[in-house]
């Protein structure tokens, strides 16, 4: 009899192991999308799901100034998370227009916008990044494929200093991604979402020292972050596509906003210097 019931324990404590091993925990994570990645398919142009776009006129909306809406075109795998992006000073959304296509082809919603001026400042723009997420997932056309609590931001100069600015008004997001950012407010230790700083060597406009590295440096140390120094690139560099930018914004995205530690691999030992990385900062291994 007590070896029956030693059988019997030790057979439980087996399937419980099984139960909680971690690969069992990130097999079933329900925000994974597409296959595993490697280094060649989050480089490529485009990733593995198919694009459809629409766009959204400024006159249908209020509080920013319209764009397009990029969005896989198959429904089979449910909803995406979702990234609105914000051009620079004086720019438009064709400025940015490149990430559009190239992200959402790895399995997001992404909305590349106008804003309301082209001179609008980096706290304008952070609340025109936000009323572009609520319109995204509440009235927009696409709405039923977004997920509306996996969302985040990003944005070029100072569309970056919006995102900043996005990710301090609404903690809830999951990921701030400020491309050669700019805004005059140089720290930020409020900022509770991953948050990953995208600076240029070059940069002449928002100089790294006075700008990207501060912003950076600033974050909480607790906070899951890192910083990407571009090698041999100017403030301008996000404006055309770019395959380290699209890199580790992918990466980034992928690995807060889904949830997805398939691309842990990328962030994590941190990126060495090369030809496209002047210097990379970051907290390893990452927690949420």
């Amino acid at each position: 009899m007590k070896r029956h019931l030693a059988a019997a324990a030790a057979a439980a404590v087996c399937c419980l192991t099984v139960l909680t091993a971690p690969g069992a925990q990130a097999a079933d994570n329900p925000y994974e999308r597409g296959p595993a990645p490697t280094n060649s398919s989050i480089e490529a142009v485009r990733g593995p799901y198919a694009v459809s776009d629409t766009s959204v006129s400024s006159l249908a909306v209020t509080g920013f100034g319209g764009g397009t809406i990029y969005y896989p075109t198959s429904t089979a795998d449910g909803t995406f998370g979702a990234v609105v992006i914000s051009p620079g000073f004086t720019a438009y959304e064709s400025s940015i227009a490149w990430l559009g296509p190239r992200l959402a082809s790895q399995g997001f919603v992404v909305f590349t916008i106008d804003t309301l001026t082209t001179v609008d400042q980096p706290d304008s723009r952070g609340r025109q990044l936000l009323a572009a997420l609520d319109y995204l997932t509440q009235r927009s056309s696409v709405r039923g494929r977004v997920d509306g609590t996996r969302l985040g931001v990003m944005g070029h100069s100072m569309g970056g200093g919006g995102a900043l600015e996005a990710a301090k008004t609404r903690p809830s997001l999951q990921a701030a991604i400020p491309l050669t950012g700019w805004n005059t407010d140089k720290s930020w230790p409020e900022i509770k979402t991953p948050t990953l700083v995208v600076g240029a060597d070059g940069d002449t406009v928002a100089p790294v020292a006075s700008h990207s590295e501060p912003f950076y440096e600033s974050l909480p140390r607790t906070l899951d972050k890192a910083y990407l120094e571009l090698n041999n690139a100017s403030h301008f560099t996000p404006n055309t596509s770019d395959t380290t930018i699209a890199k580790y914004s992918i990466s980034w995205l992928k690995r807060f906003i889904d949830n997805d530690t398939r691309y842990e691999q990328f962030l994590c030992p941190l990126p060495r210097p090369s030809l496209s990385i002047e210097e990379y900062r970051g907290t390893c291994p990452h927690t949420s």
